[in-house]
This record gives C-alpha cells, structure tokens and sequence, in this order.
C-alpha cells in the first residue's frame, strides 16, 4: 500500500478510529440512516393520528411521484437494452484493431500489450457453478496467452473446495497465459471472512507474479468477477476498448450489467422476480454514468488497484467501497465507465423453496448493507474536504443517501402506510369527503404505476437464455404471471431487509460477510 494512503480510508467501522472525537463522529454517521428510517415510520403513525389530511394530502402525492419514477425507469431501462444489443453486435476485437495509437491513453504501442487479470473468489461453491464461468474466459477472443486467471480460494472451504480448484487447474491452466491458485488463509488480524479479503490476498499473490514478469501495471486490466459469472465471447475486448479510449483510464471502473438468468428457468417465481428487477435495476443505471457506482463484477486498472491498497479486507460491501476508495484517494476524479455490455450471473436458488425464500432474505440484507458506505464516504469527504469540491462528491452521494432510504421505506409507505389515516385520523376526518375519496384514488393511482409490470414482464421474456427442454411452453405463462408477486417481493424481500440493515448499522450490531448458496439442479 502506497505510504500516503490515508488511514481513514482504511475504515470497516467506527472501532477502527483511534481517535476518540473521530470515533465518536463515525459513530454518529453510522446511526444517521436507520434514525432516518425509524423516524419516517414514527411520524408517519404520530402525523396519521394528529394530521391525518395532511399525511393523505402526501400520500396521493407521493402515489403521484412513484408512477414518474416508474415511467423514469422504465424508459432508461429500455433505451439501455437497446444499447446492449447494439454494443453485443459489435465485433470488438476489429473495433480494437480499427484504433490508432496514437490515440490511445495508456502507454501501449498495441493493444495486445494488454493483460487482463480475471479473479475469481471461490469458497464452497460446487464443480458445476464454477466450470461454466472458467470455460467461457477460456472460449473468449481475447489473446489467452494475455490472460491471467486466479482461481482465489478459501482455506476455510475445505478439502472438498480446494478439490475443485485441483480439477479445474488440470483441465484450464494450458488454455491461459498463467493459471493461479491462491489459498486466503483465515483469522488474519484486521480482516472479515468475506470476499473482499478474498481478493485482496489474491490481489496481492497476482502482484508478486506480475512484480516477477516485468509487466506494467497501466498495462494490466484487473476484472473481478464472482464465481458464477459467465462472460460473453467478446467482454474483454469490450473493456479494452473502453480502457484505451476513455480520457482517464487509470481514474475509471468499468462496469457491465449483471444479467441473473445463468439458471432462471429452475429459479422460483420469486426468485425470478428479483433477479429480473435486480437486472433491470443495474441496465437503467447504465443510462447514468454521472451516478454510477461499481457492483459485484467490474473490471478497473491495475496501477489503480495497487494505488489504493486493493479492496478493503474488513467490510461486507468490497464491490461498492472500491469505488469510494479510489474516489477519495484521487480526490474526486474518479468515475465509472458504463459498458452496455451484459455478463450473466445465478438468480438465487437453493435446495429447496422454502431456503431459497431465506437466502434471497439474507442476499438481499447483505446489498442492503451496503449502507455501511454512507458514514464511509461522508466522514472521508469531512477529512479531505479541501481537496475535494463538493458538487463532485454530492454528485455521487446524494443518489447513494437516497437509493438505500428508498429501499427501506418507500414500499412500506406506499402499499401498507399510506392507510394509516384512515385508522388513526379519528370520526371527523372518517367522515370527510377526503377519507371517503382516499383509498379509491390511491388504489387507482397503485394501479397505473403497475402497468410497469408490462413493460417488466415483456423485456423479462426478451432476455431469456434458449428454454430447457424438461421445461414446457406453460413456463412462459409462468414468466408473465410471476410479476403480480411485486407487492409481496418488495415488502418483504425488498423493505424488511433493508430495514434490518440499516438498524444492525444503527445498533452497532454490525453484519459480517454472508455468502450466498449457489446450487444448481
């Protein structure tokens, strides 16, 4: 790590401080999303029973604001997909050939001077989860012999784990340039079992490999992607033409869109949903890249990675806190790249329904968590507020605030709060014209703003890998019919989660890594 990496932005969480007014402060910014939460409840029942016009008044309104926003997202999401297509069309290997380099922004005289580090965290997952995900980084255009791939595991994964490193060693390691195990040993001091101290330690074993071949770090584009990640033929390509075009290759993350359809014909009808809506979610940011942050598989230069210290080996989000990392460490000029290029991952499916139903609980809290960030970013900001000018950092940490806020209250506000006053707002405002009027404009309103289930559920069809055969053609009835469970996925699959995350945040009852099951029938 670069000795003027500053402290602070080696913080997992308000014990890390070891000043006692700088504890106290993180501290405070750690509690300040779930007061925001628990206080939006509180005043919702408090002002329903007080004011119940007023809160009836805001409860249209806000009705009216949720079917912009769906209009909003609907058309990003569309004119995202578009662009996909239009980008996997693209032959990008002659797109590569057809730049000059002269104008080229990183000092390579060809891009076949490129080297792409893949790494590929592994605990427990099974032979045929990570086979697929190695087989296509070996069917891909890229050179092979410029690939180096590690296979980054766990010690605490067994016998049974490192098995499956063994096996593919065996069948992979000729089809590479270098071919790596690497074994993250567990207990470190200052670590969180997780991938985020997964992939720092492989990080730093690729470092000593690439220290020992004499290759530039500026020439090296380090992709980290999850075990189940399935890269289509031309993603490398994809990240190198971005990587030698963008004006500030060395200051960016690239980052393609999670498509979670690897097994979702055998994932459940709810499972589907939230893979869908997680799909649609990352496709319409591709659409804001002056908003965009770094999730799950992403790809950024190695030099960067070097710069910063790898990603942080002691918090649950690694994916996201990369992405602020670098952000502060560079003062703001950091940013990330949208691809409109998709890599596919798993929907969640388990063993059996009723774990699946936990494991999307406990997936969705561990993103939920992600608001761990929040008193991250803010209190590096306070450090380095001289250095950095506020509307660049503004820029990035509103839409972060008010996403998790979002998350864990807006649902709950629209289809279960927004009755309170009619319970508590007592005889007088039962019998007004307004009580009357309420639940019958609101429950037209909630019904315009699910027509975006149309629009999900027809480009949910269009994203569908080719049909298994034990499947039959009433799986496609199914497709459709699944998203009337959106009420029920966003209450307690969306909101109850998140509302759990930000109080661990707040009660100081922090969360550590939880993996998630990967199973495939």
């Amino acid at each position: 790590m670069s000795n003027q990496y500053p402290y602070y932005l080696s913080i997992g969480r308000a014990d890390d401080l070891r000043d006692p007014r700088e504890r106290t402060v993180y501290r405070i910014l750690e509690i300040i999303p779930g007061a925001l939460v628990w206080g939006t409840f509180v005043l919702a029942f408090l002002l329903s029973w007080l004011e119940p016009l007023w809160v009836s008044v805001f409860i249209l309104a806000f009705a009216l604001y949720w079917i912009f926003k769906v209009v909003y997202f609907s058309f990003h999401t569309r004119s995202a997909y578009a662009r996909m297509q239009d980008y996997q069309m693209r032959n990008w290997t002659l797109e590569l050939d057809s730049l000059s380099p002269a104008n080229f922004h990183v000092d390579v005289k060809d891009w076949r001077d490129l080297w792409q580090l893949i790494i590929l965290p592994i605990y427990k997952e099974p032979y045929e989860v990570v086979f697929p995900a190695v087989e296509a980084l070996a069917k891909n255009t890229w050179p092979r012999e410029k690939m180096i791939v590690v296979l980054a595991m766990e010690e605490a994964g067994g016998e049974e784990s490192m098995a499956v490193a063994e096996r593919l060693r065996k069948e992979f390691e000729h089809k590479f340039g270098h071919l790596m195990i690497t074994i993250h040993q567990r207990g470190l001091e200052g670590e969180i079992p997780g991938k985020g101290s997964n992939e720092r330690w492989a990080g730093e074993r690729a470092k000593e490999f690439i220290d020992e071949k004499s290759i530039s770090y500026q020439n090296v584009i380090v992709s980290s992607l999850d075990s189940d990640t399935v890269v289509y033929e031309d993603y490398f390509s994809c990240v190198a033409y971005h990587y030698l075009t963008v004006e500030k290759p060395l200051r960016t993350s690239y980052q393609p869109v999670p498509f979670f359809i690897n097994n979702i014909w055998e994932a459940p009808p709810i499972s589907r949903v939230i893979a869908f809506s997680s799909t649609f979610w990352h496709t319409m940011n591709q659409e804001r890249p002056e908003k965009h942050l770094t999730f799950s598989s992403h790809s950024m230069s190695f030099q960067t990675l070097v710069d910063i210290g790898f990603w942080q080996p002691n918090v649950v989000s690694e994916d996201s806190r990369v992405f602020w990392q670098a952000f502060l460490f560079y003062n703001g000029d950091y940013r990330v790249k949208s691809l409109f290029y998709p890599v596919k991952m798993d929907a969640n499916v388990a063993r059996s329904f009723w774990r699946t139903l936990r494991n999307i609980y406990l997936q969705q809290r561990r993103w939920a968590y992600g608001v761990a960030d929040v008193p991250y970013f803010i209190f590096g900001y306070w450090k380095k507020r001289k250095e950095i000018p506020f509307s660049a950092f503004w820029q990035y940490a509103f839409p972060v605030i008010e996403g998790f806020y979002s998350w864990a209250t807006h649902a709950m506000l629209l289809f279960a709060l927004g009755w309170l006053p009619l319970f508590f707002g007592g005889d007088e405002f039962n019998r007004s014209l307004f009580s009357y009027s309420l639940p019958r404009v609101l429950r037209v309103l909630l019904t315009i703003a699910m027509i975006g289930i149309i629009s999900s559920a027809y480009l949910s069809i269009q994203i569908l890998p080719p049909r298994p055969p034990q499947y039959g053609k009433w799986k496609y009835v199914m497709m459709i019919l699944q998203w009337f469970f959106i009420p029920v996925t966003l209450i307690f699959f969306g909101v109850l989660p998140a509302i759990e995350a930000h109080t661990r945040l707040m009660l100081g009852r922090y969360l550590g890594f939880w993996v998630t099951e990967k199973h495939r029938k």
